[in-house]
């Protein structure tokens, strides 16, 4: 894949960590594609199985108000076309009404019995930081998706006594190596994926998601600009685009195990 190019404070080493396959959790339709999509078509063209869980339907999206009563349909449609363009085909939804998702038992439940089913080696999740230098980034519904999931990976994911029915229907506890999470505070970021050679796919699968851009040329270039930023920060050479991430080491060879 793409190479990663991390900070003095990430975990992760890229040249060393084996990545098979990874599971997205996001709020809304495009979420993923904003914050990841370079990355996870660098990873799909490596051979990596990726799977995205999008919480909500996105039924608050959108602005045509004729619109209303086919949005949630467009929005599952413009998520599927883009995420085939990044290699992805395994996309689950949970169905929560955008707009009022909330850190509950039922939808971590969910988390942990998605998690325990597909085993990742990565999770990738939206921030539960809010970000005070673009608040756009930090909607509570992505707030909600980052408390969620970081709940459901410790320690219920790995306790075989949370959630017993799960474990009672033959999903056993799961120990997760990695968490990466997006869209939050620039301070928190820690690893950074050069996506040079992915940026026309991230691109191409944020413009499927019309229903919700109004004006697809400024987002265009404030992508550009956001994907170059990162580089910069990073230390690559100018010219040379990336995604950020705050990743996150949750079992490894010095962890220690406990609920």
């Amino acid at each position: 894949m793409s190479s990663d190019v991390s900070s003095a404070k990430s975990p992760f080493n890229a040249s060393t960590e084996r990545v098979e396959r990874v599971l997205c959790f996001t709020a809304h339709p495009d979420d993923v594609d904003f914050g990841a999509a370079g990355t996870i078509a660098a990873w799909t063209a490596a051979g990596v199985e990726v799977s995205y869980c999008v919480m909500t339907d996105g039924d608050a999206g959108g602005f045509d108000p004729a619109h209303r009563a086919e949005i949630i349909a467009m929005r599952a449609e413009e998520q599927r076309q883009a995420a085939a363009l990044v290699g992805v085909t395994d996309v689950h939804y949970f169905h929560e009404r955008d707009g009022y998702l909330e850190p509950t038992h039922d939808v971590m439940r969910q988390v942990v019995k998605l998690i325990r089913e597909i085993r990742p080696d990565v999770v990738l999740a939206m921030h539960p930081e809010r970000n005070w230098d673009r608040i756009q980034k930090s909607h509570p519904d992505h707030l909600a998706v980052g408390e969620i999931v970081t709940r459901a990976v410790y320690p219920a994911l790995e306790n075989p006594f949370a959630y017993p029915e799960l474990a009672e229907s033959g999903l056993a506890a799961f120990r997760l190596p990695w968490l990466w999470l997006f869209a939050g505070p620039e301070a928190r970021e820690n690893h950074f994926v050069d996506v040079t050679g992915h940026v026309d796919a991230k691109l191409a699968a944020i413009r499927i998601h019309a229903s919700q851009h109004p004006d697809l040329e400024g987002m265009e270039r404030a992508v550009r600009g956001m994907l170059e930023h990162n580089a910069s920060r990073a230390g690559m050479p100018r010219g040379r685009s990336a995604e950020a991430f705050h990743v996150v080491e949750v079992n490894g060879s010095q962890t220690i195990a406990g609920f």
